[in-house]
Protein backbone atom coordinates (compact mmCIF):
# COMPACT_ATOMS: atom_id res chain seq x y z
CA UNK A 1 0.00 0.00 0.00
CA UNK A 2 1.22 3.47 -0.82
CA UNK A 3 0.47 6.81 0.81
CA UNK A 4 -1.47 7.94 -2.27
CA UNK A 5 -3.68 4.83 -2.04
CA UNK A 6 -4.23 5.49 1.67
CA UNK A 7 -5.21 9.10 0.91
CA UNK A 8 -7.66 7.91 -1.76
CA UNK A 9 -9.17 5.49 0.73
CA UNK A 10 -9.55 8.32 3.24
CA UNK A 11 -11.32 10.43 0.60
CA UNK A 12 -13.74 7.57 -0.09
CA UNK A 13 -14.57 7.01 3.57
CA UNK A 14 -14.98 10.73 4.24
CA UNK A 15 -17.22 11.10 1.19
CA UNK A 16 -19.38 8.18 2.30
CA UNK A 17 -19.61 9.55 5.83
CA UNK A 18 -20.58 12.99 4.50
CA UNK A 19 -23.15 11.63 2.06
CA UNK A 20 -24.85 9.42 4.60
CA UNK A 21 -28.16 7.72 3.95
CA UNK A 22 -29.60 10.84 2.35
CA UNK A 23 -27.69 10.09 -0.87
CA UNK A 24 -26.80 6.39 -0.59
CA UNK A 25 -28.71 3.43 0.78
CA UNK A 26 -26.96 1.27 3.36
CA UNK A 27 -26.21 -1.58 0.92
CA UNK A 28 -24.85 0.92 -1.61
CA UNK A 29 -22.49 2.40 0.98
CA UNK A 30 -21.42 -1.09 2.05
CA UNK A 31 -20.67 -2.09 -1.54
CA UNK A 32 -18.50 0.97 -2.14
CA UNK A 33 -16.65 0.54 1.18
CA UNK A 34 -16.04 -3.13 0.45
CA UNK A 35 -14.59 -2.41 -2.98
CA UNK A 36 -12.38 0.39 -1.62
CA UNK A 37 -11.09 -2.09 0.99
CA UNK A 38 -10.54 -4.76 -1.66
CA UNK A 39 -8.62 -2.43 -3.94
CA UNK A 40 -6.57 -0.96 -1.11
CA UNK A 41 -5.15 -4.37 -0.28
CA UNK A 42 -4.93 -5.63 -3.86
CA UNK A 43 -1.37 -5.97 -5.04
CA UNK A 44 -1.89 -7.55 -8.45
CA UNK A 45 -4.97 -6.25 -10.24
CA UNK A 46 -4.22 -8.01 -13.54
CA UNK A 47 -4.45 -11.35 -11.74
CA UNK A 48 -7.29 -10.48 -9.37
CA UNK A 49 -10.46 -11.05 -11.39
CA UNK A 50 -12.58 -10.68 -8.27
CA UNK A 51 -11.28 -7.18 -7.52
CA UNK A 52 -11.81 -6.13 -11.14
CA UNK A 53 -15.37 -7.50 -11.11
CA UNK A 54 -16.16 -5.76 -7.83
CA UNK A 55 -14.91 -2.43 -9.17
CA UNK A 56 -17.04 -2.93 -12.27
CA UNK A 57 -19.99 -3.38 -9.91
CA UNK A 58 -19.27 -0.01 -8.29
CA UNK A 59 -19.00 1.58 -11.72
CA UNK A 60 -22.43 0.12 -12.57
CA UNK A 61 -23.86 1.43 -9.28
CA UNK A 62 -22.51 4.92 -9.93
CA UNK A 63 -23.87 4.87 -13.47
CA UNK A 64 -27.27 3.85 -12.09
CA UNK A 65 -27.19 6.71 -9.57
CA UNK A 66 -26.58 9.17 -12.41
CA UNK A 67 -29.12 7.60 -14.76
CA UNK A 68 -31.92 7.71 -12.22
CA UNK A 69 -31.06 11.31 -11.31
CA UNK A 70 -29.95 10.70 -7.73
CA UNK A 71 -26.38 11.88 -8.42
CA UNK A 72 -24.67 14.24 -10.80
CA UNK A 73 -22.13 12.82 -13.24
CA UNK A 74 -19.45 14.89 -11.50
CA UNK A 75 -20.17 13.45 -8.06
CA UNK A 76 -20.24 9.90 -9.40
CA UNK A 77 -17.06 10.43 -11.42
CA UNK A 78 -15.22 11.87 -8.45
CA UNK A 79 -16.14 9.01 -6.15
CA UNK A 80 -15.39 6.44 -8.85
CA UNK A 81 -11.96 7.99 -9.40
CA UNK A 82 -11.24 7.90 -5.66
CA UNK A 83 -12.34 4.26 -5.35
CA UNK A 84 -10.12 3.35 -8.33
CA UNK A 85 -7.20 5.26 -6.76
CA UNK A 86 -7.39 2.93 -3.75
CA UNK A 87 -6.04 0.21 -6.05
CA UNK A 88 -2.60 -0.55 -7.43
CA UNK A 89 -2.62 2.27 -9.93
CA UNK A 90 -3.79 3.83 -13.12
CA UNK A 91 -1.52 1.52 -15.12
CA UNK A 92 -4.12 -1.19 -14.62
CA UNK A 93 -7.02 0.95 -15.91
CA UNK A 94 -6.88 -0.68 -19.33
CA UNK A 95 -7.99 -3.95 -17.71
CA UNK A 96 -11.52 -2.65 -17.33
CA UNK A 97 -11.80 -1.90 -21.03
CA UNK A 98 -11.04 -5.51 -21.88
Amino acid sequence: MTSSRARAYARVTIALDNLGRAKLLGPEQAQIRHVADTLLFCSDLPNDASARAEFAGVEALLEHLVTCGRWSPERAGSLGDDVWACGPGADAFHLLAA
